[in-house]
């Protein structure tokens, strides 16, 4: 059971890795053209290109966000509160 655990979580890990570098080939090379920001040439650039390319940029930021938010839940907090828990053993041991 603990490895399927483990696989689902790694899925979920990749899931996200690939939205997000799926976000940002759509960003920078397939709506609009290019594969650098507008700058100057967003006033020339039709307004539905340049709110696709937001709606990606959007989604983008929402996978990183779901990203990093599962990556604290289930590596960085655990962690943490291993280390702290230890520190308040060792201390009560004393």
């Amino acid at each position: 059971m603990q490895k399927l655990w483990r696989v689902l979580h790694n899925f979920i890990i990749i899931n996200f890795f690939i939205e997000v570098i799926y976000g940002f080939y759509m960003i920078f090379y397939v709506v609009g053209g290019g594969k650098y920001p507008l700058m100057m040439k967003a006033e020339k650039t039709p307004i539905e290109v340049i709110l696709k390319r937001r709606l990606f940029a959007i989604e983008t930021w929402v996978a990183i966000a779901g990203l990093a938010g599962y990556l604290g839940i289930t590596e960085v907090f655990p962690r943490k509160l291993e280390a702290i828990l230890e520190k308040a053993e060792k201390v009560q041991a004393q």
